[in-house]
This record gives structure tokens, C-alpha cells and sequence, in this order.
């Protein structure tokens, strides 16, 4: 995955900046409070005192700034308009984030704005860098238990010959984020309560580490149900863009759908087999970058976690995290590259009775690491990947 790609994704998450201009201006005193219509998105153009904002959605917005117009800047993260300040138009840029409240005018097209709250776009851009480092030096893994009493959760975070444990403690203003059934986009993430954490699921978080590794104090988590599956592809179908997998666990088939956010890679067989002798404790040497590929998984994080974070990508543990640097450093795959009777491994979301689960990650060529670990492979290399491959991402 290249980083522009990765960056694109939910494994290193970045600002929620629609929920900070909504929250900040929500703060606005009743009798400031101004009228609305209002208009949410990023400076597309400026001419005069007229601005083009796009919204998220894609909708562009005529504005004008009045003389009267009350004119802010705040810093993202920041969510209390008493720590704004005022912001000049000639300091406004394309690209900057604006909340603009106002009345539409008599074309009925032209909002005439009342007020602007402004993000300025290199503010933007040093908290997300800011916080894909962080993501980058956090944790994940999958879920061993939780204990609402002691807001505290604690991961199985998995690598090659390697299992540990470490306790996630939760403050009051821990943000807690859970993925949507169908999707690992961190920006389509939700607000979501600790209750909606179960065992088993893939989270990973960003904070601050004990000195010891053993605990770790989160300011932000991000968590999902996903499936684990390992099998051989028994067809292959391009026009739905789906393949169908026997679970060597279960031995029955499943139908899984390839989207656009969904990551493929296919393991060289003497990479295969180096990763297998390091499943089986041996001292095979950690492959090295293919066809002068540069490795991407630390950028790939948006990471998020590290990963990515990870994931990004070895965010969880820097077990799973250099496997998934080798893994960042493979080509990607695509359904052309997959025969009947490949092996592969494949994370995917749950899916529901109308549509089929969708692949988060897929990797072939695994036919060594399975014989090496049949039945923990899976959770063992995918589980860290996973939230790698859908760490959070800047939107």
C-alpha cells in the first residue's frame, strides 16, 4: 500500500474536525448564537469577500462575508470559542476549514455569512502529523477482556513467536471510536460507549506507554468485530468482484467481496517460507524488501497506530509490527493473481444477511505459514495487520 493510499483509510487517525467547528460553535453564548442556515466544508476558492466552500458531501456553497461578519480562528482540537481568536480575511486560504453560519440571500443561492469559524489548513495538517506519530507509537491487538468497573481493557497483542498482554487503562476523556460493520474507514468511525467493546475484537489506541510496556494510558481508541479466516480459494469471480474461500476451520465456503478499501498482497514463497521458520521459533532472517520496494508500513499508518500503527501496523506489538513492515513492502495482489486451491488469509468485516462480508486484507502465498501454524496463523499475523491496514486516517 502506498502512503497516499494509507492515508485515505481508517489503522492512524486523525482530526474529527467537523465534530470540532460543530462542537465549538455550539459553545457560541445564547445571545451571539447566530441564525441559521450554515454551511460546513473547506475553502475552494476566494474572490473579494466571496468564498466557494465544499462540503464534505461534495456540495459547493457560495458565501459572502458581510462587513459585519464576525470573523475566528481556532485551533483544531480545541472546542471552546474562548480560545479564539480573531482571524482578518486576507489571512484566509483555500484549503482552510470553516464553519459559516449566516442568512441565505435573496437568490436564494448565496449564503451571507453572520459568522466564520476558520481551521487554517497548516494547523490542520501539524495536528494530523502529530497524531499519526502517536498512532504510530501506540498499541493493538485483539481483545481478552474488559472491565467496566476499572475502565480497563486488556490486549493479546500477537507476533511471530510471541504473545503478550497489556492492560489499557481509560480516563473520562478517553474518545472511543468503534468501526462501522462494513467498513475499516476511520472517518466513518462512531462515537461508541465502552459496552460496545466484546471479546475478541481488534482495537487499537494511542497514548502514553508505562515504562515497562505492560500498561498503557489511552487518549484515544478505535475498535471493530472482524472475522479471521484461513482457507483456499475454491473460485474466483472478477465481474462481482468476489472469491470464494473454504475455511479450513469450519470446512465450509464463504463468499467474500472484494471494495475499494479492501488490501491485497501475495507472499513470494521464499518470503513465505522465512516467516514460517519464524512461526516455528527458528532464526530465519526477516525478509528483505522485494524488487527494491520501499517499505511503507511505518508511512502506511496513516497510520494510525502503527503500524501503521498499528495499525497500524505493529502499534499493537513490535512483533506484529515487523511483520507487518514486511508485509508493506510486498506487491500488492489483485483477483487476477488468485488460482483455485491458493491458500490464503483473510480478515473481513461480519457481513450481513444481504451482502457478503467484504475483505479488509487478504494475503496469498501463505501455504508455508499455515503448515507452520495451522490453527493460530490467522489470529497470530492477520489480527496485528488488520488495524494496521484500517488504522484511522486524516479525512
Amino acid at each position: 500500500m502506498n502512503r497516499t493510499n494509507s492515508q485515505s483509510r481508517a489503522v492512524f487517525p486523525s482530526l474529527l474536525l467537523l465534530t470540532f467547528l460543530v462542537s465549538s460553535a455550539s459553545r457560541i453564548p445564547a445571545q451571539q448564537a447566530s441564525p441559521s442556515p450554515r454551511v460546513l466544508g473547506t475553502v475552494q476558492a476566494i474572490n473579494g469577500k466571496s468564498l466557494t466552500v465544499l462540503s464534505d458531501s461534495g456540495t459547493a456553497s457560495a458565501v459572502s462575508i458581510e462587513d459585519g461578519t464576525k470573523l475566528l480562528q481556532i485551533e483544531p482540537g480545541k472546542t471552546d470559542l474562548k480560545e479564539a481568536t480573531p482571524l482578518l480575511l486576507g489571512d484566509l486560504q483555500p484549503g482552510d476549514r470553516v464553519l459559516v453560519r449566516g442568512v441565505m440571500a435573496e437568490d436564494g443561492r448565496t449564503l451571507r455569512a453572520a459568522s466564520l469559524i476558520a481551521m487554517k489548513k497548516a494547523a490542520i495538517s501539524e495536528k494530523q502529523n502529530k497524531e499519526r506519530a502517536e498512532w504510530q507509537r501506540g498499541v493493538g491487538g485483539l481483545v481478552k477482556t474488559i472491565d467496566p468497573a476499572a475502565q480497563t481493557v486488556v490486549l493479546t497483542t500477537n507476533g511471530f513467536s510471541t504473545n503478550r498482554e497489556i492492560t489499557l487503562h481509560l480516563a473520562k476523556d478517553t474518545l472511543l471510536r468503534r468501526y462501522a460493520s462494513d467498513s475499516t474507514r476511520f472517518d466513518a468511525a462512531k462515537p461508541a460507549p465502552l459496552s460496545a467493546v466484546q471479546v475478541g475484537d481488534q482495537l487499537r489506541a494511542r497514548g502514553t506507554p508505562s515504562a515497562d510496556g505492560a500498561s498503557f494510558d489511552a487518549a484515544e481508541v478505535v475498535s471493530g468485530t472482524f472475522r479471521n479466516v484461513a482457507g483456499t480459494v475454491t473460485s474466483v469471480d472478477a465481474a462481482s468482484s468476489t472469491v470464494v474461500v473454504q475455511d479450513l476451520r469450519t470446512k465450509s465456503s464463504m463468499t467474500l467481496k472484494i471494495g475499494g478499501e479492501s488490501k491485497m498482497r501475495k507472499l513470494p514463497a521464499p518470503v513465505a517460507e522465512r516467516l514460517a521458520a519464524r512461526l516455528k521459533g527458528q532464526s530465519g532472517d526477516a525478509p528483505a524488501p522485494q524488487n527494491g520496494t520501499p517499505a511503507t508500513a511505518a508511512q502506511h499508518s496513516q497510520s494510525q497506530p502503527s503500524e501503521q500503527s498499528a495499525a497500524p501496523g505493529g502499534a499493537g506489538s513490535r512483533a506484529g509490527g515487523d511483520f507487518q513492515q514486511i508485509l508493506a513492502r510486498m506487491p500488492a495482489a489483485t483477483l487476477a493473481d488468485l488460482q483455485k486451491g491458493d491458500a490464503v488469509m483473510v480478515v473481513t468485516t461480519q457481513g450481513t444477511e444481504k451482502d457478503p462480508p467484504t475483505v479488509v486484507t487478504l494475503l496469498a502465498g501463505v501455504e508455508p505459514i499455515l503448515r507452520a501454524s495451522p490453527k493460530g496463523a490467522p489470529d497470530m499475523i492477520l489480527s496485528p495487520w488488520t488495524l494496521g491496514g484500517g488504522e484511522p486516517s486524516p479525512n
